[in-house]
């Protein structure tokens, strides 16, 4: 079963300047290109662990993503994307938050927001806790708490929120590719919401 990292298309938007020859995003690869960079080099990926905080910000719930894989399975995930040329992380954070949580999730970014941790995807099993068949992927991985609505666009089914018990739980780490449920488990650990 291939592990991936979610690539969402391009939504058409062109935050870098007018596009060269037939490209709608210039800081966007072409399958062609991006398979040949991803045999080459590292990708950079930003990943958020959507949370819900009470008033003295304690974290309360967890969101977590259900997606329908290519083969048809049913797997947890957490938002996940890559970062385009010349786009700042915290840009990128908050287009991929926008992309799988919907535009009225509101999530609350500082203006330097800061990762819990630097995950390192491996495309050979057992060379660390995080694995993604297809490519090497470093991933900066940040909580961000959401105070809207969440509407799952792109290709999330929905998000279902859960206890940080539950979000931290083996049953809901079978169910999560890649190894993110240990990324889970991490970042619940690095806002004390684990006990």
């Amino acid at each position: 079963m291939p592990v991936r990292t979610p690539d969402p298309e391009p939504a058409g938007d062109e935050p870098f300047g007018p596009p060269p020859g037939n490209m709608s995003n210039p800081g966007w690869l072409s399958d062609i290109e991006l398979a040949e960079a991803r045999r080459r080099l590292p990708m950079l990926y930003v990943e958020a662990v959507p949370v819900r905080v009470d008033g003295m910000g304690v974290v309360t719930e967890v969101g977590m993503l259900l997606r329908a894989t290519v083969l048809g399975e049913i797997t947890r995930t957490i938002v996940s994307g890559r970062v385009r040329y010349g786009e700042p992380l915290r840009d990128a954070l908050f287009r991929h938050l926008e992309n799988d949580l919907g535009p009225m999730a509101f999530p609350l970014l500082p203006p330097q927001p800061n990762p819990f941790t630097v995950a390192e995807y491996f495309p050979m099993p057992g060379l660390g806790a995080f694995h993604d068949d297809r490519q090497h992927a470093v991933s900066m991985a940040f909580v961000v708490p959401v105070t809207g609505t969440c509407e799952p666009r792109q290709d999330a089914l929905e998000v279902t929120w859960m206890t940080p018990q539950e979000a931290a739980s083996d049953t809901v780490a079978a169910e999560m590719e890649g190894g993110r449920g240990t990324l889970v488990r991490m970042a619940l650990a690095s806002v004390g919401a684990l006990r």
